[in-house]
């Protein structure tokens, strides 16, 4: 499998031992040309046993999400998942940003060796994946195959997997008035429960606004739903009346008096994976995860680390002088290698690094297992060269 050539060397900023703790991506979502703030439903943050849920407040007519400890939500129209909504269907909890954080959410058997279906959110910053076959209760470690975060799709497979069994699918579009149920990791709580309701509408555009750095992105064609689905269930199935999967669970408000949810059609979905799974890179779909080095940035916008990775924002020494690194993540090649703070990265394998841009657009060209030669000084003064070997950093 070919690893992407992809903004590397994602700055992690290490979080005190009584900060706490975020999900990376905590995006609100607005409906286009409406009011209503929703949620991508990935699962909240974890530090320990302690869940966090994004909560909803008001502030100047802008909806606001702050982590708040996360409570079983009292929701009577959900309930325990049956045998025959459970098949096919894996709940998955990620470590973030090697240990700074965990998040929690569902995923789909695409097939009997272990090729899941989720949603590009749910996985996003993992550096470690657990997924469990709800129909045995059998745990596997994951890897990454393939993303597509602007399409909010990403495909993993399990370790060692055989003998599963897949969902079945249902390739029709949903039609308005259809009764379709949500399953999913609801609270990330690893229990699956099921939410019913009609299909609303079809079609649907949102847009998703990360309400830390203000980027935003659009989601189109969507199926909506009058159904309570909530934190954890992304990345889970839509069945239709059939108990076939007609959507995965992707959003949901935050702020109406009517529980309402958004799934990616199954047909929208599978088109992008049947492209990771052919090993097709192109447009915006990356192959694995991209190679890391393991340098920290002292300060980070949003919390556990940037995706921008070439944005410079912090950790660059002046023009030409170098990537000045404000720390490494501990067992990462640049800590193995002896780099730590104050350490100036001056080039690799010859080609000079005069600034943090420099530093990931190089990396950037590598893949994990990489060899290279990296030359730097010293707090001191002192210039050395050595020899690492790059991982496979945070998943994007």
């Amino acid at each position: 499998m070919t690893l992407p050539a992809a903004p590397a060397d994602m700055p992690i900023e290490p979080q005190s031992p009584d900060a706490s703790p975020r999900r990376r991506h905590r995006l609100a979502l607005g409906v286009t040309g409406g009011a209503l703030a929703l949620l991508l439903l990935g699962g909240a943050a974890v530090a320990t046993t302690t869940a966090l849920q994004p909560a909803s407040t008001a502030s100047g007519g802008t909806t606001l999400m702050e982590p708040q400890v996360y409570q079983p939500p009292a929701a009577p129209d959900v309930t325990p998942a049956t045998a025959a909504q459970t098949a096919g269907v894996v709940t998955i909890t990620t470590d973030l940003y090697y240990g700074e954080g965990a998040a929690a959410g569902t995923g789909i058997i695409l097939s009997s060796d272990g090729t899941i279906l989720t949603n590009n959110h749910v996985v996003e910053g993992s550096t470690s994946i657990q997924v469990t076959v709800e129909s045995t209760g059998v745990t596997y470690t994951a890897q990454v195959v393939g993303t597509d975060p602007v399409d909010d799709i990403a495909v993993i497979r399990l370790a060692d997997a055989a003998g599963l069994t897949a969902a079945t699918l249902d390739h029709d579009v949903a039609a308005t008035g259809d009764t379709v149920t949500s399953v999913g990791n609801a609270g990330g709580t690893g229990d699956l429960v099921a939410a019913s309701g009609p299909v609303t509408g079809v079609g649907q555009s949102i847009t998703v606004h990360d309400e830390l750095t203000g980027a935003a992105k659009r989601l189109t064609g969507l199926i909506e739903v009058d159904a309570d689905v909530v934190s954890g269930d992304s990345g889970g199935p839509l069945l239709d009346a059939g108990g076939q999967v007609t959507g995965i669970v992707t959003a949901a408000s935050s702020n109406s008096q009517t529980p309402t949810g958004y799934a990616i059609p199954i047909a929208t979905a599978l088109d992008v994976a049947q492209q990771i799974l052919a090993g097709h890179e192109s447009g915006n779909v990356s192959l694995g995860v991209p190679a890391f080095l393991g340098v920290t940035l002292a300060h980070s916008p949003i919390g556990a680390g940037s995706s921008a990775a070439g944005s410079g924002a912090a950790g660059s020494g002046a023009a030409g002088t170098g990537a000045v690194i404000s720390g490494v993540v501990p067992g990462l090649p640049a800590d193995r290698a002896g780099l730590g703070a104050g350490d100036t990265i001056t080039a690799i394998d010859g080609t000079p690094i005069g600034s943090y841009d420099d530093l990931s657009a190089v990396i950037a060209a590598h893949e994990a297992g990489d060899t290279i030669r990296l030359s730097f000084t010293d707090a001191g003064g002192a210039a050395s060269t050595v020899t690492l070997t790059l991982v496979g950093g945070p998943a994007e």
